[in-house]
């Protein structure tokens, strides 16, 4: 079981965009939390990783999040592992993320592209938690599913306040009143 610290976490945003984000199972809810989520990533500092699948067909990341990503350039896929494109294997091995060996992961659908892209980083090594509330599928079956079988595979699961709380460790980080007011 790996912890989180904040120098070697990061965190991989799996396709939030276009129409499909807002049809998946409690989307409102989905939405907000993981706003919520990349506004606490932020505060900590954490490298964050946005794909896109596809995004001539699905649209881009949508607005709640984009326009907190001003300075993050998505990478686009049409794999459903995201492993599998070489631009993301790329990415990850940059001089900037080479410290990243923890990933928290979030995005849509849960029983594809953040099943499989998990399984892809599990694959090269990384250690891998998937953000529970921060994942989402059209059906909410599939997420259930999807959860049964990376932590059936090895993975960590965890949720957003859980993973924030872990990375800020003490009441006295410097981030720790940001981080409480997103929890609030």
């Amino acid at each position: 079981m790996s912890r989180l610290h904040q120098e070697n976490t990061g965190l991989i945003i799996v396709d939030i965009q276009g129409k499909l984000a807002r049809l998946v199972h409690d989307s409102e809810h989905f939405i907000k939390r993981s706003e919520k989520l990349v506004m606490g990533a932020k505060a900590l500092e954490l490298p964050i990783v946005l794909l896109e699948q596809n995004p001539e067909k699905l649209g881009s990341t949508i607005t709640e999040l984009s326009r907190h990503l001003s300075t993050v350039n998505p990478i686009k896929k049409f794999t459903f592992d995201a492993c599998l494109t070489p631009s993301f294997v790329s990415a990850l091995k940059c001089d900037a993320y080479q410290h990243i060996d923890n990933w928290l992961v979030c995005g849509i659908e849960a029983h594809i592209c953040v099943f499989q892209t998990t399984m892809g980083l599990k694959q090269l090594g990384y250690r891998v938690q998937v953000i529970s509330d921060c994942i989402s599928s059209r059906n909410g079956e599939h997420v259930k599913l999807a959860l049964s079988r990376l932590a059936n595979d090895g993975v960590e699961i965890t949720n957003f306040e859980m993973c924030l709380y872990e990375l800020l460790k003490d009441c006295r980080h410097e981030s720790f009143k940001e981080v409480l007011n997103l929890i609030r």
